[in-house]
Protein backbone atom coordinates (compact mmCIF):
# COMPACT_ATOMS: atom_id res chain seq x y z
CA UNK A 1 0.00 0.00 0.00
CA UNK A 2 3.18 2.29 1.09
CA UNK A 3 3.69 2.12 -3.06
CA UNK A 4 0.28 3.22 -4.28
CA UNK A 5 0.93 6.95 -4.74
CA UNK A 6 3.81 5.58 -6.86
CA UNK A 7 2.02 3.44 -9.10
CA UNK A 8 -0.64 6.20 -9.93
CA UNK A 9 2.18 8.21 -10.99
CA UNK A 10 3.67 5.86 -13.06
CA UNK A 11 0.77 5.03 -14.83
CA UNK A 12 -0.22 8.65 -14.84
CA UNK A 13 3.47 8.39 -17.06
CA UNK A 14 2.23 5.84 -19.13
CA UNK A 15 -0.67 7.72 -20.32
CA UNK A 16 0.82 10.80 -21.11
CA UNK A 17 3.27 8.86 -23.14
CA UNK A 18 0.81 7.30 -25.18
CA UNK A 19 -1.60 10.56 -25.78
CA UNK A 20 1.68 12.77 -26.70
CA UNK A 21 2.89 10.12 -29.10
CA UNK A 22 -0.34 9.22 -30.35
CA UNK A 23 -1.21 13.36 -30.85
CA UNK A 24 1.90 14.02 -32.76
CA UNK A 25 1.31 11.11 -34.78
CA UNK A 26 -2.29 11.53 -35.78
CA UNK A 27 -0.54 15.58 -36.16
CA UNK A 28 1.46 14.00 -38.89
CA UNK A 29 4.49 15.03 -37.31
CA UNK A 30 7.79 13.55 -38.83
CA UNK A 31 8.43 10.07 -37.61
CA UNK A 32 12.35 10.47 -37.77
CA UNK A 33 11.93 13.93 -35.59
CA UNK A 34 10.31 12.41 -33.08
CA UNK A 35 12.75 9.91 -32.73
CA UNK A 36 16.12 11.94 -32.57
CA UNK A 37 14.29 14.58 -30.03
CA UNK A 38 13.05 11.75 -27.83
CA UNK A 39 16.32 10.67 -26.79
CA UNK A 40 17.79 13.89 -26.59
CA UNK A 41 16.60 14.99 -23.79
CA UNK A 42 18.75 12.60 -21.69
CA UNK A 43 21.65 14.72 -22.52
CA UNK A 44 21.21 16.40 -19.90
CA UNK A 45 22.34 13.07 -17.69
CA UNK A 46 26.01 14.85 -18.75
CA UNK A 47 25.29 17.87 -15.84
CA UNK A 48 26.66 14.47 -13.34
CA UNK A 49 29.79 15.05 -14.61
CA UNK A 50 29.95 18.38 -12.81
CA UNK A 51 28.76 16.13 -9.65
CA UNK A 52 25.53 14.95 -7.95
CA UNK A 53 23.81 18.56 -7.04
CA UNK A 54 24.43 19.75 -10.72
CA UNK A 55 23.46 16.85 -12.07
CA UNK A 56 19.88 16.69 -10.61
CA UNK A 57 19.07 20.12 -11.25
CA UNK A 58 20.27 19.69 -14.77
CA UNK A 59 18.37 16.86 -15.40
CA UNK A 60 14.94 18.11 -13.24
CA UNK A 61 15.03 21.32 -15.71
CA UNK A 62 14.57 18.86 -19.05
CA UNK A 63 12.95 16.59 -17.38
CA UNK A 64 10.02 18.51 -15.11
CA UNK A 65 6.75 19.54 -17.36
CA UNK A 66 7.56 23.49 -16.76
CA UNK A 67 9.49 24.04 -20.04
CA UNK A 68 7.32 21.60 -22.53
CA UNK A 69 4.18 23.12 -21.41
CA UNK A 70 6.05 26.97 -22.00
CA UNK A 71 6.98 25.75 -25.29
CA UNK A 72 3.27 24.38 -25.70
CA UNK A 73 1.75 27.55 -24.90
CA UNK A 74 3.87 29.71 -26.98
CA UNK A 75 3.02 27.19 -30.14
CA UNK A 76 -0.81 27.81 -29.43
CA UNK A 77 -0.19 31.47 -29.22
CA UNK A 78 1.42 31.76 -31.94
CA UNK A 79 0.67 30.08 -35.55
CA UNK A 80 3.72 30.32 -36.87
CA UNK A 81 5.41 28.68 -34.41
CA UNK A 82 3.90 25.20 -34.91
CA UNK A 83 7.42 23.66 -34.42
CA UNK A 84 7.14 24.64 -30.64
CA UNK A 85 4.14 22.18 -30.41
CA UNK A 86 5.83 19.67 -31.99
CA UNK A 87 8.87 20.09 -29.58
CA UNK A 88 6.30 20.49 -26.34
CA UNK A 89 4.96 16.67 -27.74
CA UNK A 90 7.84 15.06 -27.78
CA UNK A 91 9.48 16.34 -24.57
CA UNK A 92 6.07 15.38 -22.67
CA UNK A 93 5.99 11.91 -24.18
CA UNK A 94 9.91 11.62 -23.13
CA UNK A 95 8.80 13.24 -19.59
CA UNK A 96 6.36 10.01 -19.60
CA UNK A 97 8.36 7.22 -20.90
CA UNK A 98 10.63 8.17 -18.22
CA UNK A 99 8.76 8.47 -15.29
CA UNK A 100 6.71 5.12 -16.41
CA UNK A 101 9.67 3.53 -16.94
CA UNK A 102 10.35 5.00 -12.26
CA UNK A 103 13.17 7.55 -14.02
CA UNK A 104 11.53 10.47 -11.52
CA UNK A 105 12.98 13.78 -10.84
CA UNK A 106 16.34 13.38 -9.02
CA UNK A 107 17.43 14.67 -5.44
CA UNK A 108 21.11 15.94 -4.97
CA UNK A 109 22.68 13.23 -3.34
CA UNK A 110 22.97 10.45 -6.07
CA UNK A 111 21.67 9.75 -9.30
CA UNK A 112 19.31 7.10 -8.78
CA UNK A 113 17.15 8.74 -6.09
CA UNK A 114 14.18 10.13 -7.42
CA UNK A 115 10.97 11.42 -6.25
CA UNK A 116 9.43 8.15 -8.07
CA UNK A 117 12.02 5.74 -5.12
CA UNK A 118 10.89 4.25 -2.28
CA UNK A 119 14.01 4.87 -0.53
Amino acid sequence: MRNLPIWFQRVEAALLFVAMTALYLILHGNTWLFVLLFFSFDLSILGYLAGPRVGAVVYNIFHSFTLPLLCAALGLLSNQLVWLDSLAMIWLAHIGFDRMLGFGLKYPDRFGHTHLSTK
